[in-house]
């Protein structure tokens, strides 16, 4: 009788180990796909991509747009990244400004992205300029910072690969900004 009690206990143990291994198998293929190959191919060293508005109580409808990438092969070069980010800004009273930027630099770290890049077509004073955005991926309340911050902007010499804290927030039910981390790889010291 013990024998028989036993064997549904045994076939539960086996099925929770079983489905385990296929949990952990599937984690470390996951893991695998996104911090090394995807088909076999290595994944690209660094990303930004989504769009989102951001929230503003005064009815402002704002809305930018990512699609920032660094190649595997331009890992410790920032500078090599390559896209496009777009901002229109709608203001209450209907009027607008927007403006369109070729990317010049993209660095992230875990789930913070800056990316900077050159205004290559607005209705701004920007056009011909580098801004920068930063962006924190934090799902469904990511935020957002961007270098036009203060005063005389328009006459601003913004470095690349630099931007503000992320301070405005995504207004609810618009984000899907993907943060992909950057994974600079160094050289060791020769002794």
């Amino acid at each position: 009788m013990s024998r028989i009690a036993s064997t549904p206990a045994r076939t539960r143990v086996l099925a929770v180990g079983a489905a385990l291994l296929i949990a952990a198998g599937a984690t470390g293929a996951a893991s695998a796909a996104g911090n090394g190959a995807d088909n076999g191919k290595p994944r690209e060293a660094a990303a930004l991509t989504g769009t989102a508005k951001l929230y503003r109580p005064a009815g402002d409808d704002i809305t930018f747009t990512f699609d920032a990438h660094l190649a595997a092969k331009d890992n410790m070069d920032p500078e090599a990244a390559t896209g496009t980010f777009s901002f229109k800004h709608v203001f209450p009273n209907g009027q607008s400004g927007w403006a369109k930027a070729k990317v010049d630099c993209l660095v992230t770290g875990g789930k913070v992205a800056v990316v900077t890049g050159i205004v290559t077509d607005s209705d701004t004073p920007f056009k011909g300029k580098r801004v920068g955005v930063t962006v924190h991926d934090q799902g469904k309340h990511d935020t957002l910072g961007y270098s036009w911050v203060g005063r005389n902007v328009e006459q601003q010499q913004l470095p690349k690969c630099v931007s503000s804290a992320p301070f405005e927030k995504v207004k609810e039910g618009t984000g899907d900004f993907k943060v992909l981390p950057w994974h600079p790889v160094y050289e060791q010291p020769k002794s």
